[in-house]
């Protein structure tokens, strides 16, 4: 299989990292977790641009892990089509499984994708997407 940079998206609580770490495990790729990455940098704007700069560190990230010879398994909220475009992911997992997360502004600001690989609905589904998965 080719070097696959891999995008676990959707909105706080749908699952994404649970998902990431366990498809990382499978596929033995690096991961990347929003939350580290934000905290690394000290950027903790959560506004539209603030959420293109995170796309843009998350991006980076993962073409330097992937140049390296890994494949890569990222999970963020990429709330808009803008965030997803700036991440050069090979295959995007949608986690699709909350209505709205704890958080009012990334509710308003989150926009269903329209191109993705795999949409996962409900969380028990999960275990049975990482048994298949390849």
């Amino acid at each position: 299989m080719d070097l696959k940079i891999i995008l676990v998206m959707g909105l706080p609580g749908a699952g994404k990292t649970t998902l990431a770490n366990a498809l990382a495990k499978k596929i033995n790729a690096k991961r990347l977790n929003a939350d580290e990455v934000r905290k690394a940098a000290n950027d903790w704007d959560f506004s539209e641009e603030g959420r293109k700069r995170q796309a843009k560190r998350m991006a980076k990230a993962a073409l330097k892990l992937k140049s390296e010879g890994h494949h890569v398994i990222a999970d963020f909220v990429a709330p808009t089509p803008e965030a997803r475009s700036l991440f050069p992911a090979d295959c995007i997992i949608w986690m699709d499984t909350i209505k709205e997360s704890r958080f009012n502004d990334t509710n308003k600001m989150f926009v269903k994708p329209k191109k993705y690989d795999f949409r996962i609905t409900k969380k028990n589904l999960k275990k049975s997407f990482i048994k298949n998965f390849l």
